[in-house]
């Protein structure tokens, strides 16, 4: 769902042959492997193995013969995936001209550490490209997360961590890390899903509702996500967010 945001800045940094990209937080690997896909040596690091596991297992599969992604170089490097966070040595000997940290679930607090260490050791003039949440108005999604906040309250279970949104808190990650802002854009990522059911399971699978769930119990929080997702069910029983989100270019 958000291949539109991928795409939009692998375009806007000419991301193709030539194209040295480091990935941090990247998950379970979609960016990366369009990156790779398009000709760029990629490396994407990601604190979690599970997600990491799945992103190798994607990586496997766009290998086989046929499967490259529409617009793929025939031959394309595979993407390199580490465990963790870059280390200064990494960052000073892989030669990257690009470093994105795409994943809009990511808190700010756990990307400022590689951020810093991304502008205090690559070359300069490196682009480094952040992306989070549009505004809440303009993100039906939003509303629907509201839930976790809130169920995470009766037992002070902490609830999620204060995401970015919207280009300002972009733009304080990337100066308080050392990194100048020199750009940025908006790209529509509608959510969709085929019913109610896929919604609830596939918000859920984020990891956003976590802490609603250790608070109350699993059924409950399935029962009010699906009840907070009745205005956007279609007459066909599909299931549609429209939402915006915010990326960031600075610079090294």
């Amino acid at each position: 769902m958000l291949v539109p945001l991928y795409d939009t800045v692998h375009d806007r940094l000419d991301v193709g042959p030539g194209t040295r990209l480091l990935a941090l937080n990247c998950g379970s690997g979609l960016a990366v492997l369009l990156a790779a896909a398009r000709g760029a040596t990629v490396t994407g690091y990601d604190a979690d193995p599970d997600r990491l596991r799945l992103a190798a297992e994607r990586a496997a599969v766009q290998r086989r013969p046929g499967t490259l992604p529409r617009g793929s170089r025939p031959h394309a490097a595979a993407a390199v995936l580490r465990a963790g966070a870059p280390e200064e040595a990494d960052l000073r000997d892989g030669g990257y001209g690009l470093v994105t940290a795409l994943d809009p679930a990511t808190p700010a607090d756990d990307l400022r550490p590689a951020l810093s260490a991304v502008a205090g050791t690559a070359r300069p003039g490196s682009a480094v490209v952040l992306a989070g949440w549009g505004p809440p108005e303009r993100c039906s999604a939003a509303r629907v997360l509201k839930v976790a906040a809130r169920l995470a309250e009766p037992r002070g279970t902490a609830g999620p961590a204060p995401r970015l949104s919207g280009r300002d808190d972009l733009e304080d990650l990337a100066r308080d890390a050392g990194l100048r802002p020199d750009g940025s854009g908006r790209v529509s990522c509608p959510f969709g899903y085929q019913d109610k059911a896929s919604a609830v399971r596939g918000l859920l699978s984020t990891g956003l509702f976590d802490a609603a769930v250790a608070a109350t119990d699993q059924q409950q929080v399935e029962k009010e996500v699906a009840e907070a997702l009745h205005p956007y069910r279609r007459p066909d029983g599909t299931v549609r967010m429209e939402n915006v989100f915010r990326y960031l270019v600075a610079r090294v």
